[in-house]
Formats: C-alpha cells, structure tokens, sequence
C-alpha cells in the first residue's frame, strides 16, 4: 500500500494560546472556544484509534504532560518565558518554539502523518515545521484577522490598534499559512468567503466542516426538571440567558442597549448575564462598563450578574435559561449557541457570523442585528410571548443541533480531509 493511501494514525494537533489542558480552565485568559474545540476534537481523533500529541505552550509550572488516554497526551513546550502571554503577544517567541518543538520530536524520533494546527500563531509554527519534517499541514483558523480588524468598533487609533493587535503582522503571517498549508478547514460559509475575497484561498484547498459539541452532555430535559433547576440557580420563567467571555466582539452592550424593548413586551423578563473569566481584572473592568450601560437606560435591577459559570453547570444553566441569546458583533461560528440550543434552549444568534445562515429561521433558532436593539429585542421576546413557537424552537433546535454538530461525525469528516489532502500532496509529487 501507498503511505498516501494509509488513514492518519499519528496526529500532531498544534494550538499554542490559552490554558490547554485535559481539564481546561475555561475562562481564564484565551481560554474559550477554541480551547474546547481542539480537545473534543483531539479526543474524538483518539476514541477513533488514532495517536494525537496535542502540542501547547508550557509556563506557569504546568507539567509537561497531561494522559488523557492511551492515545491521547496533552504536550506542553517552553517557550517565551513562566508567565502567560496573550496571543496577541506571542508573536515574537513563535520561532523558539518551533525550535524547540522540532527538537523535541527528533530526540523522541517521533512520526507524525499530518499536522493540524489551530489559529493563525499555531498556523505559522505548524507550516514551518511541516516543511522541516516534509509531512501534510492542515490548518483551521477559527477567526481572521481580517475580519477582526474590520469589525472591532474600537474607539483607538490606527496606530494604537496596531500596536495592540498587529494586525499588519497577523494578515501578512496568514495570508503565507494559508497560501502554504496542504489544505485550509473552514468553520463556516462567510469565513470561507473571506479566505477566498481576502486571503486569494484556491476554493478547491479549502473544505468547510462547522465546530460540534458534546452531544452526551449537552441534551434537553423535561420540562418538571427545567422547573426543578430553575429554582436551583434562583432563575425564573421569563430569564434571558447570556454567557461567554469578556470581549467587545461579544456585543454584550448592544444586547443590554435591547432589552428596554424586551422588558416592555415581556414586563417579568430579566437578563442572567454570566460574562467575564475568574479572578480578571480586565474582565471586572469591562462588566463595569457594562453595567454603567444599564444604569444609563435605567434596567439596572433588571439584570442578575453571575460569575463564570463552571463547566459541569453550563449545561443546566442553558436549560433553566427561557431563552438563549448572542448578540456577537461578529462571530465566527458561535458554539455557545450551538450549546443552548442542544440542550433545549430556544436561541436568538446573530447575522454578523456563520451560524446564522445554517439555520431555518423561526424553526430551529431566531435571529436579528444586534447592532438594532429594537429588532434584537423583539426576537428575544418572541419564544415568551408565543409559547408553542417556542416549543417548537426548543426541539427543532435540538434536533438540527445535535444531528448536525455532533463531534464523532466532525472528527470523521476532517479524518477523510487529512486522507484527501494526502492523496492530493502525493498527486503533486508524482506529476513534478
């Protein structure tokens, strides 16, 4: 048999940011979506009989291993110094880890058959070291610093934007992942719209496959034990839901700026809003800001602030929540939504993402522009005042969700893009 002919059995997942860890400490500085979607990819790959080293950066004392089966490791690399580095400050110390990294797998006389990296910083180490070990690259980028810069809102000026985020360094770095890599995993529609208007993507190096998530844990109940959590986390009947990471992207004001409209179409509803990391003083700050909002317009008493929600409560907190919203200025998937809607929760997402498009509106979620409270917040009214649409909306939603975004079906998908990518690279050898 032909090496290009043999399934992926050694994968070497690369996601540099954040805490990765076998028992991530979501919410904690870069440590959200993405974070989740490698490790229940990782651990799909494994449960699938393949090898994944999932490679991150060590600092803060971590260990550098973390088993998290026979098939599984979490694989720490020192690079950058102890402390922790915000991603948009690790741009400098990407070549030490490849260094370092490519030392490590040859005095270990690892073979890896493809590299799938994750974001642009793990796009760039994952590419160099693809070249150096002569193996196939696939690359996801989850956001794009195109779109990023576009659609921030920031009141700074160019000049500190960029000084902040580099974006000039980031889009240039892209732009060579993307043209280099063996192939490009897109997770929505509009994201590979941008690859290809912005970045000159070839379509036919690029496959969208939407993140999933954890169907065993993420399901409806019914509705005598949506009453019974309700009472356990003090929410009521007509509660709207919010929950994610402190971030201006996230639309969090926009969505307070709605909720007069609700709060007139719906007079008992409040806002549960669960924003912000653990122990973040740039989080606080920004939940200040936020309140100071809602203090302007006078629903002050109308929101319950929560603090991050831990991870084995997520799910009761999406079903005890009456609706579910996103009000994302730009998003480029949302597997919060997803989330929610897994478990039952009539969701309203917005139109500046790719989630939207995927759904039939009025069946399996609601959407609206954030950035027009008025729409916004009628859409949020809407599963309250008409019971039996919301109904609808909670098992419609449910059932596209979980059909549709499971992670063994995801994992299967981008297991049969490696071997594709793989023959396609064997291809290009042969003809040259």
């Amino acid at each position: 048999m032909d090496k290009y002919d043999q399934p992926m059995n050694n994968i070497l997942m690369i996601s540099l940011h954040g805490y990765v860890a076998a028992e991530p400490e979501l919410g904690k500085p870069d440590t959200g979506g993405q974070v989740v979607y490698v490790l229940e990819l990782a651990k799909r790959f494994s449960r699938l009989g393949r090898h994944v080293d999932l490679v991150t950066r060590r600092f803060e004392g971590q260990p550098e291993y973390d088993e998290i089966n026979e098939n599984l490791h979490v694989w720490r690399i020192p690079f950058g110094g102890p402390d922790f580095i915000r991603k948009e400050d690790m741009h400098d110390h990407i070549g030490d880890f490849v260094t370092n990294l490519l030392s490590a797998i040859r005095a270990r006389n690892l073979r890896y058959d493809v590299i799938y990296s994750h974001y642009w910083d793990a796009g760039w180490a994952g590419q160099k070291i693809a070249e150096e070990l002569e193996v196939l690259h696939v690359h996801t980028p989850h956001s794009l610093g195109w779109w990023k810069q576009q659609t921030m809102g920031t009141d700074l000026s160019e000049e500190e934007m960029e000084e902040r985020y580099r974006f000039k360094e980031r889009i240039r770095k892209e732009f060579l992942v993307y043209q280099m890599c063996d192939h490009v995993i897109a997770t929505t529609e509009p994201q590979a719209d941008l690859l290809k208007s912005e970045y000159d993507l070839l379509p036919q190096r690029m496959t969208i496959v939407p993140p999933g998530m954890d169907e065993n844990r993420f399901s409806p109940i019914r509705q005598a034990e949506i009453r019974a959590l309700q009472e356990k986390y003090e929410l009521r009947e007509h509660d709207v839901l919010t929950l994610g990471r402190m971030a201006h992207n996230k639309g969090y004001d926009l969505l307070i700026q709605a909720l007069p409209t609700l709060f007139e179409l719906v007079p008992d509803a409040r806002l549960v809003a669960a924003v912000g990391g653990e122990d973040s003083e740039q989080d606080d700050a920004g939940v200040a800001t936020l309140k100071e909002v809602a203090n302007e317009l006078g629903i002050a008493d109308r929101i319950v602030w929560r603090q991050f929600i831990k991870e084995d409560e997520l799910a009761d907190y999406y079903r005890a929540a009456a609706v579910f919203s996103m009000s994302s200025r730009y998003e480029p998937f949302g597997m919060v939504a997803i989330e929610a809607m897994s478990c039952g929760t009539p969701t309203v997402v917005t139109v500046h993402g790719g989630l939207y498009e995927l759904l039939d509106y009025g069946k399996h979620a609601l959407y609206a522009d954030p950035n027009r409270p008025i729409e916004f917040g009628t859409m949020l009214s809407i599963p309250m005042l008409y019971p039996d649409l919301g109904h609808q909306l909670s098992v419609e939603g449910a059932r596209f969700a979980r059909r549709n975004f499971g992670w063994t079906g995801i994992a299967k998908q981008i297991l049969s893009i490696f071997n594709a990518a793989s023959q396609e690279s064997a291809s290009n050898v042969l003809k040259s």
